[in-house]
Order: structure tokens, then sequence, then C-alpha cells
């Protein structure tokens, strides 16, 4: 079973430049992962060159550049920003194939306030089934997540509840696009990760593992330390026989350590 890791913990020092994407592959590569996940947030350009290079640091360390996340809002409220976002889609599946990523992270976009549910579920099906062709052929997996919210983002995600969500995937079923299912986002809001797992599982291409201090709130902890049922949603997986990217997302803000205790905690759930 392949195993990498979202950093979002290291996000800031990334953004500020105290930390480059090549110290966190040879990170990665140190903790026994296969891959190491990283954001577009933090690539420096689109070019050719720039991307060989990136993807050679992360080969030169030991690790693949397993998955990509992406910020994509087609919830704007503004057509021209929901064409923007589109379009900047289509640049990122380019780059992913490039640098050789298997999954990219996929959102419906940012709930803002003056969208209505069901302009924002047609806006967001619409936009997420744009280029579901074009990435399977470049060898990329567009994976739509049940997500919270994102790194540059002002609000939380438009499909975080699970109605909402399950919603867009119905809308979708037909495109061909797959699914990253994050293990807490939904408990964040007081929805059941286990249901929507069970009514989305066959679509499911990649895992984020994630966990939270209490249900009903948004607030990332350590691996193992929180109240995600992490045991019963792995089991789940195994018993589907699910075999793509486990992408340990650590966000507890706990410095390097907390990526050395998370990255075994989660290997040893998904063994036991």
């Amino acid at each position: 079973m392949p195993f990498s890791c979202l950093p979002a913990s290291l996000y800031p020092a990334i953004s500020a430049g105290e930390l480059t994407l090549a110290d966190w592959f040879r990170l990665a590569a140190s903790l026994g992962l296969d891959g190491a996940d990283i954001s577009v947030a933090h690539l420096d350009s689109l070019e050719g060159v720039y991307l060989d290079g990136l993807r050679k640091q992360a080969e030169d360390a030991g690790v693949v550049i397993a998955g990509m996340v992406t910020y994509t809002d087609f919830t704007h409220p503004d057509a021209a920003e929901r064409r923007r976002h589109r379009q900047e889609l289509r640049a990122y599946i380019d780059a992913a194939a490039r640098l050789g990523v298997d999954f990219l992270r996929v959102t419906a976009g940012q709930k803002h306030p003056e969208v209505a549910r069901a302009e924002g579920v047609a806006w967001a099906v619409d936009g997420l089934s744009a280029w579901v062709e074009e990435a399977n052929a470049a060898g990329v997996t567009l994976a739509y997540e049940n997500h919270a919210i994102g790194y540059v983002w002002t609000y939380f995600d438009f499909s975080q509840t699970a109605s909402v969500f399950l919603e867009i995937c119905e809308g979708t079923a037909d495109s061909g696009l797959q699914l990253l299912f994050d293990t807490a986002n939904l408990l964040a809001v007081d929805d059941d990760p286990l249901d929507v797992l069970d009514a989305v599982l066959p679509r499911v291409a990649a895992v984020h593992v994630s966990d939270i201090k209490r249900a009903g709130a948004f607030e990332p902890v350590l691996i193992g330390s929180g109240v995600t049922p992490l045991d019963t949603i792995f089991e789940r997986l195994r018993s589907a026989g699910f075999d793509g990217w486990i992408s340990i997302e650590e966000a507890s803000k706990t410095g390097e350590e907390g990526f050395r205790l998370a990255i075994p905690r989660a290997r040893d759930l998904w063994q036991n």
C-alpha cells in the first residue's frame, strides 16, 4: 500500500521561503514515505524546465510526487472567475502530468455567501466535469475532495456538508470524476464520514487521512489523537479492496515531530 503525505503544517514555512520543496522531499523520504504531496500554491512556475527540475528533486530524494492539491473555485459568483479557474485547472493537469503526479485534488469551490445551493451545485458539477477526459488521457486522476477550507481561501468549502457533497457526486457520476476521501472533514460539520464513504466507496481513488479534536469543529490534531473513526474507515476501505494512495494530511502544527508520529500511526491503523 503506497503512503504519501500532504505537509499542511509546513505550508507557512514553504510559503515564506524558510523551507523548499526539495527540503520537503528529503524529509518525506527520511520518514519512509513512498510519495510527497505538494500544493499548487507553492509552485514557482508551470514552465517545463522548472517542473522537470522539481520532479528530479523528488526522484533524487527517493520519493515520487504522488498528489498535488489545487483550490478550484467553481462556485465563485463571478462567471469570469469561474472560467479562469476552469482554464487554470487545465494548465495544472498538464503540470501534474509533467511532474508524474498520480492524483490531482480538485474542489467544488468556496461557500460564497451570495451563492444559492442550486446554482452552486450546477456550477461545481460543470467545472469538475470539464477536463476529466483530458486528465485521464494525460495519465492524471482528477479526485474531488470532501474538503474543508483551502490554504488560499476565505470561506469554507461549498460542499463540506454531506448532502451537498453527495449531490455533486451524483451530478458528476457519469463524467468519470474520481474522489479523494478525507477522513475527518465531514465530522467537522457533524456529518457521518462512514455513511458518506459507504455511498461513494467505488469512486474513491485516494484517501486523505486527517483527524480532528472534536466533532462539530474544524480543529486538526495529530493523527490518532482525535475523534475520527480511522480504524473503522480503514476497515471498510480494506474490505472494498482499496489499493490507491493513502495520503497523511499532517496539519497538527506540532513541527517535525508531528510527522514522525503521524506517519507510523497511520501505517499501524491501516495494518490493524
